[in-house]
């Protein structure tokens, strides 16, 4: 009997206003509360509201047979509290049944895990202390910012005192194997790890509406059927999206809330398929066999792995800066440097920043609330300047951080002017055009033509 994991992500960054050059030192108040507090209550009342709504009912329904798992940033969180907390309460019922589990990961859905064992850690208790004051459950399950993952990061995770980690079934990691097994870390044979059905979860997610899709429409039916018909031996399908599916990326005309209403009875009437939270499906399976990451992978773009965030020389550059503060940000106890840092590690922020093309490139673009990349990348380092100058100012730089910084200017604009050398040694040892050259040995020729004889006077 295979059974279904339903994972939803929920995450919204706070966004940041217009922050311009002159803003710097002048005024620290970084949110478009406008902004924040309208996005919030739009996608509250036309997703988070009635898709628990529809939750609640059918896990009642099913005495309990129907289960789901949450993912929910702590930013996400913050921002309920700010401008929607009806949603934590409609969330405290679900939690409330027995049937819902909370996922852990890192309380800004950030890329530390990638920078600082130390701030990841942190990062991730400040995450699980908020879900367990909330909702009186204690994560034990792991999803990491985007499901990024590698052999390396989930042995860390392990030893944080996760064993169960939730990633992304990469088509490049997999090669011929199916996402619908339970796998093992390949330098931790005890962390187990579950892996994302990415064709069913993004049926779901993208291709639910598209009227000029083959399988167009996609009912509970349909969807009820493909589970069935998938090879016998495979034990454990985990499909996993973002919540914001139910009502905003796929509207509510779509029929996407009938879908959710009738799926979970229509799986259940089979007989052959079953509910579990990733925590009791770990319980009941053994993994089949170890999964290789040498480099970090996530969900993200085709590439599946961490270009949607750090692709390109703008996102390093912001990356860069904003972890080169780190040790100095341990140091602060100011309340509300720390709750800016935290914030400024969102990974929207640089998601906002990329520049690729076709596809890939038309979801950075519909995600991001600015004109262009360059333009998101302009905004996020004036604020990163301000919140800089009133780091300074709580924690100075010491003189040996001040002695590192003159020399890699130095380094840079040595660099610089190496770079203008070798461009300029560049254009002069460049070979003469053609046409120039033709001239010259046309001019060569007419030099070297031996003159006639000059005509003697008597003659």
């Amino acid at each position: 009997m295979k059974t279904i994991c339903l994972n939803f992500q929920i995450h919204q960054p706070f966004r940041y206003r217009k922050y311009r050059f002159f803003d710097i030192g002048n005024d620290s108040y970084y949110y478009d509360d406008y902004a924040n507090e309208t996005i919030m209550r739009k996608i509250a009342d036309n997703c988070y509201l009635p898709a628990n709504h529809i939750l609640l009912k059918q896990i009642k329904k099913s005495k309990g047979k129907f289960k789901v798992s949450f993912s929910i940033s702590g930013v996400a969180l913050d921002q309920f509290k700010l401008y929607a907390p009806e949603v934590i309460d409609s969330f405290k019922e679900l939690a409330a049944t027995g049937a819902v589990e909370f996922l852990s990961g890192t309380f800004a859905n950030s890329l530390v895990s990638m920078v600082d064992e130390q701030l990841f850690a942190k990062q991730v208790k400040m995450h699980d202390d908020l879900i367990e004051e909330l909702f009186l459950q204690r994560p034990k399950v792991f999803r990491n910012s985007e499901l990024i993952y590698s052999d390396e990061l989930g042995d860390l995770i392990y030893r944080m005192g996760f064993e169960t980690i939730l990633t992304e079934g990469a088509k490049h990691i997999l090669g011929w194997k199916s996402p619908n097994f339970l796998y093992c870390n390949a330098l931790n044979p005890r962390q187990k790890v579950l892996m994302r059905n990415h064709r069913l979860s993004d049926d779901l997610s993208f291709r639910f509406s598209n009227s000029s899709w083959s399988e167009y429409p996609l009912t509970a039916s349909k969807m009820t059927t493909w589970l069935v018909d998938l090879p016998k031996q495979e034990e454990i399908v985990n499909i996993f999206l973002n919540y914001e599916t139910f009502g905003e990326i796929q509207k509510k005309n779509s029929g996407i809330f009938d879908f959710l209403d009738s799926l979970p009875e229509m799986i259940l009437k089979t007989k052959e398929l079953t509910f579990s939270t990733p925590s009791e499906a770990v319980k009941m399976l053994q993994p089949v066999s170890s999964v290789h990451v040498l480099h970090p992978i996530s969900w993200a773009d085709e590439e599946r792995d961490l270009s949607a965030w750090l692709g390109n020389e703008l996102q390093k550059e912001a990356f860069n800066h904003l972890y080169a503060l780190k040790e100095r940000v341990k140091q602060c106890t100011d309340p509300q440097i720390t709750k800016d840092w935290i914030y400024l590690q969102s990974n929207d922020h640089l998601y906002y920043m990329c520049t690729k093309f076709f596809s890939d490139g038309e979801v950075h673009k519909f995600f991001n609330p600015f004109g262009s990349p360059y333009e998101a990348f302009i905004n996020y380092m004036n604020v990163l300047s301000d919140f800089t100058l009133r780091l300074n100012k709580l924690v100075p730089l010491s003189e040996y951080e001040v002695e590192l910084t003159k020399l890699k200017l130095s380094i840079e604009e040595k660099s610089r002017k190496l770079e203008e050398a070798e461009l300029v040694i560049k254009k002069l040892s460049k070979p003469a055009p053609k046409a120039a050259k033709t001239k010259a040995k046309a001019a060569t020729k007419v030099e070297s033509k031996p003159k006639p004889p000059r005509k003697s006077a008597a003659k």
